[in-house]
């Protein structure tokens, strides 16, 4: 595993900036929803201490059908987005606050290998 590199889901990301592209997407949503300014989400991307690493229209046959195997939990599209990568970036574990990615596997069967956070609390 790459020391130091992991795919990041929403939940850690969103819990970051409030505390101090699907999954940006959802992100600057749930910012904006919380009251939040999405600014941070950016200076994060131009300082390059996130970077998108999946090209939507590329992958979205490979997207759709994990969508579709996973329909009944029902995946979300950044869901989707950050199992394809762990797909793709083999050497990569997932940061997350949703429970779905012990569900979720790899190539049908591979399991996701997944660093869960605790929500910081006040």
């Amino acid at each position: 595993m790459n020391k130091g590199t992991c795919l990041l889901d929403t939940g850690p990301l969103v819990s970051f900036l409030a505390s101090g592209e699907p999954v940006l997407t959802e992100a600057a949503f749930l910012l904006k929803r919380g009251g939040r300014d999405a600014e941070a989400l950016f200076e994060l991307l131009e300082r390059g201490v996130i970077r998108i690493a999946l090209a939507v229209e590329e992958e979205r046959g490979d997207l759709r059908a994990l969508m579709h195997r996973y329909r009944s939990r029902p995946m979300s599209l950044a869901d989707a987005c950050v199992v394809r990568m762990a797909e793709i970036h083999e050497d990569h574990s997932v940061l997350t606050l949703d429970s779905d990615f012990t569900v979720y596997r790899k190539h049908g069967r591979v399991p996701i290998p997944v660093m869960h956070t605790a929500i910081p609390t006040d």
